[in-house]
């Protein structure tokens, strides 16, 4: 039946998500005012069908997903499959999140000479330039300073400018941003997939293929996606030895959001490893190069973009905004109520020195890794998948998206396994705890430990790996000529001839 097959998995994904996208056109994240009319309210009784529809709509893509990885897809399949499960959301409002709306304002107050690293975008004319914007960002963010690198703001302001901050075409034109970064992460997964002897078509299901990603980065047009997408291709280019770009690209990423940076350091590994000469020489290229190269980048990228290096102080906003999903600041928060009920004092210091303290630990194990890398332990770019999720896990703000930062790089460089399991269960899971319209319900909660718990159970009685990956050594027909290529030079062999397309 085609319903089993990976064909049918395709075409119930891609009804799933109609049905998100039809949903969210009604209970996504709506702005304020369309002047174009398309994207607007009608009403509390439409806003809970839509919002029904798109649960719907995703729980159908999670299970067409989860069963898609069971069946051997070859690349080409699955590069067609994420083709379908993307274009309905290519005309769709924003979905899960008003980001969107800050990328656009944040732009405008560049155009109109605003500084973005002082001033949130309340500083807007309402009647002006990304006035409908502004007035669509979330009340956290309003008067909230810029958090991201110039080169992302560069890019809002090219929007802004082009589209005079009207909604939709805005929206739109971020929307194309956004789907030149998951091409870009298309592209490195599969040679990243590559140089590690992995599947590629594993790598693009778990990594791409993902509906945490087609939410998140696709619907909700969330910068992450374009910083995951430069850090990827410059993995890619170290590890074939050209990393002073490789180096420029990830400062490129950092450019966009900062935590990227943490690949620098297993680049730093990468050339320590080739690096000949004196054993002082090797550790200074090792440890300086990459950082000099991204450190030239971003200067230059704050020059061009004439918005200044306040960026540098602006990191840590992001943290003021307490998500549920921070143990961190979930555990800081209850022990500061705690002390101020027994010893009277202000909560506010002990959940900083809590969250501080889960970022000073999650810096030790990232060197600790980086230092197994450099032993041989592991290799360096699957130690950078590790360290960005213990970045993400003890991070004081958490969002559901944050999880794509180390799955990206895990889901090319491990043999599926247990990590990959898990991290299949909380993409799974993670989709249900934000609302269509941007907000973060009790009930989506509830959804998401639902849905782990069903994900771990089925997981124990079927794991979502298809045969051909369980047995390495005996591929099967429906593998990808790449993945079988990579197969026989593990084993000492030439690939086959491949004829001309």
């Amino acid at each position: 039946m085609w319903a089993l097959s990976a064909v049918g998995h395709r075409r119930l994904g891609a009804a799933g998500s109609l049905a998100v996208v039809g949903g969210g056109w009604f209970a996504g994240k709506l702005p304020v005012h369309d002047p174009w009319g398309l994207w607007v309210d009608h009403g509390s009784a439409v806003k809970a069908a839509g919002a029904v529809l798109a649960y719907v709509g995703l729980t159908v893509l999670v299970v067409a997903w989860w069963q898609y990885g069971k069946t051997a897809a070859t690349v080409r399949e699955t590069l067609v499959t994420l083709a379908w499960w993307t274009a309905p959301f290519l005309l769709a409002p924003p979905l899960y999140s008003a980001d969107v709306y800050s990328y656009i304002a944040q732009g405008s107050m560049v155009v109109e000479g605003h500084d973005v690293y002082t001033l949130g975008p309340s500083a807007l004319d309402p009647g002006g330039i990304g006035g409908d914007a502004a007035a669509s960002v979330g009340n956290h963010w309003r008067d909230t300073p810029a958090p991201y690198g110039p080169l992302f703001l560069l890019l809002s302001a090219t929007v802004a400018r082009t589209t005079g901050g009207t909604i939709v075409p805005a929206v739109l034109a971020m929307r194309l941003i956004a789907l030149v970064a998951l091409a870009l992460i298309v592209w490195s997964l599969r040679r990243l997939a590559r140089e590690h002897g992995r599947s590629e078509s594993r790598a693009l299901w778990l990594g791409a293929l993902n509906p945490l990603l087609l939410m998140h980065v696709v619907g909700g047009v969330h910068n992450d996606g374009l910083m995951i997408g430069l850090m990827l291709a410059g993995l890619v280019l170290a590890l074939r030895g050209r990393w002073i770009t490789g180096s420029a690209l990830v400062g490129l990423a950092v450019m966009v959001k900062s935590p990227a940076a943490v690949a620098l350091l297993f680049i730093g590994v990468l050339v320590h490893a080739a690096a000949t000469g004196p054993r002082w020489r090797r550790w200074a290229k090792g440890l300086l190069a990459p950082g000099l190269v991204a450190c030239a980048v971003a200067g230059g990228a704050t020059l061009i973009s004439g918005t200044g290096f306040g960026w540098l102080r602006t990191q840590g906003v992001a943290a003021n905004i307490h998500t549920a999903l921070s143990v961190t600041s979930d555990l800081g928060l209850g022990l500061g109520k705690v002390a101020q009920l027994l010893l009277d004092v202000d909560a506010n210091p002990v959940k900083s020195a809590v969250q501080t303290l889960g970022l000073a630990v999650a810096v030790a194990l990232i060197l600790l890794l980086a230092r197994r890398a450099m032993r041989g332990g592991i290799t360096a770019v699957h130690a950078l998948g590790l360290s960005l999720l213990l970045l993400v896990a003890l991070s004081p703000m958490v969002q559901p998206w944050y999880l794509l930062w180390g799955m990206a790089v895990v889901a090319a460089t491990e043999q599926y396994g247990r990590l990959s399991a898990l991290l299949a269960v909380l993409s799974a899971a993670l989709v249900y705890e934000t609302h269509p319209m941007g907000a973060t319900p009790p009930y989506g909660f509830v959804l998401a430990g639902l849905a782990v718990l069903l994900g771990t159970l089925t997981i124990r009685r079927a794991p979502v790996v298809p045969p051909a990956v369980l047995l390495p050594g005996r591929r099967g027909p429906a593998d990808s000529v790449a993945d079988r290529d990579v197969s026989s030079a593990a084993a000492g062999q030439q690939p086959a001839a491949r004829s001309a397309p």
